[in-house]
């Protein structure tokens, strides 16, 4: 894919990118960029560095923003062709212009961070130039702020693919200029890695291709646009729970050969400052009724994909009144292993079958709310860490379901 391009300081050489994906975010962009100017310069000065915003022909104004910001740091401006969506598609030009810089590393973080700091840049970095090849963020967030992290793309990637990584999707990234030309070439690229599976995907191909992996702490909270998770999902779900499935289809016999977790490397000594996130609000009474709504519209559905005693358990938790609700995890994480298998089988069906995990989703993350409101961030976080050990038990499941690998 071409790419449009405006490089006002001609750079053609940079040992260290920072990249800034965006969709029409002249309003925030301007501040992750600063902060990035900042801590490259107070970081790491040695090191020729520049700043990209990877646009997707913006029309609000990102651009202007972007270059209206007074940095130390040179920046360059890519945009995808117009009509050309996508932070995967963002992704794709910067990893193609960190090749052409010969970039020893590059740093990704969201255009909407209202929390970046200059550490941020240096806790991203640093690890890149100590032989790790892929860095991914550990912050304080709300425990409803991230609920398919939580419920779905942490406890999959962990019993699936064996790492521990906590945040596999993010947004806020550091990798080597050896793995941004991996990227570049990976085979297993769609429609939903353009899109909002880009994230996922690069975790899990930098755990799948054996790439020295750490995760690093931020220092303070993520700060973003966060959504209630009883809101309308939009494309993200199927985009990130699809790539999810097509990895394990595309991957199975690496990861057959794995069966428990390993921990993933910490750089840094922790999160320094107590500060808590902002809150989340839910509405708990939504993704009740959203959760029986899909009952209505794909039960059929759900009675061809899943085994006849998850269905029946299933039934069980449906007849359950609003309070009290509880949605086993146990049954979640064999859900989720027959939706992944029915996806790998049924191709043509894939878009349904996605949308029919979505309530389900919804019901599982209304029974999270209810077991964690009274709950401190530190309890909730050993809780989702109780319910990945869950997943993990019920690994074998998985392993005689899925039947063998082709050779």
């Amino acid at each position: 894919m071409d790419y449009y391009e405006e490089n006002p300081d001609g750079i053609r050489q940079a040992d260290l990118v920072v990249g800034i994906p965006s969709y029409n975010e002249a309003a925030l962009i301007s501040f992750p960029t600063l902060q990035a100017s900042l801590g490259l310069m107070q970081f790491f000065r040695g090191k020729k560095s520049v700043i990209i915003n990877c646009d997707n022909h913006s029309q609000d104004g990102t651009k202007e923003a972007f270059f209206g910001t007074e940095t130390e740091v040179p920046k360059i401006y890519l945009s995808t062709p117009e009509g050309v969506k996508g932070k995967g598609n963002n992704l794709r030009n910067l990893f193609k212009k960190v090749c052409d810089l010969q970039a020893e590393a590059c740093i990704v973080v969201d255009a909407d961070l209202k929390s970046i700091t200059p550490r941020w840049i240096k806790h991203l970095g640093e690890p890149l130039f100590q032989d790790f090849g892929f860095v991914a963020p550990l912050y304080v967030r709300h425990k409803y702020d991230g609920t398919i992290t939580n419920n779905i793309a942490y406890p999959l990637i962990r019993s699936v693919f064996g790492r521990r990584v906590r945040q596999p999707i993010g947004g806020d990234f550091g990798f080597s200029g050896k793995l941004a030309k991996l990227y570049l070439d990976h085979p297993l690229w769609d429609e939903k890695v353009a899109h909002f599976g880009i994230d996922i995907w690069m975790t899990i191909t930098a755990i799948s291709s054996n790439i020295p992996i750490c995760q690093s702490y931020m220092g303070r909270p993520k700060i973003h646009k966060p959504k209630d998770p009883a809101a309308d999902l939009g494309p993200m779900f199927r985009q990130v729970v699809g790539t999810i499935f097509s990895m394990m289809a595309n991957l199975d016999r690496t990861w057959k050969a794995i069966r428990w977790s390993k921990p993933t490397a910490i750089f840094g000594f922790g999160l320094g400052e107590i500060e808590l996130p902002p809150p989340v609000s839910v509405d708990k009474g939504a993704l009740y009724r959203k959760f029986h709504q899909g009952e209505e519209t794909f039960f059929p559905l759900w009675e061809e994909i899943l085994e006849p005693e998850n269905l029946s358990k299933l039934s069980e938790v449906l007849e359950m009144s609003q309070e009290p609700f509880d949605f086993p995890t146990d049954l979640w994480a064999k859900i989720l292993f027959d939706f992944a298998i029915a996806y790998r089988d049924r191709g043509q069906q894939g878009e349904e079958i996605l949308d029919s995990l979505i309530p389900l989703y919804y019901g599982k993350t209304y029974s999270f709310v209810l077991k964690t409101e009274e709950m401190s961030a530190q309890q909730a976080e050993e809780y989702i860490e109780d319910q990945c050990v869950v997943f993990e038990e019920a690994r074998p499941y998985l392993d005689e379901k899925w039947g063998p690998s082709p050779s």
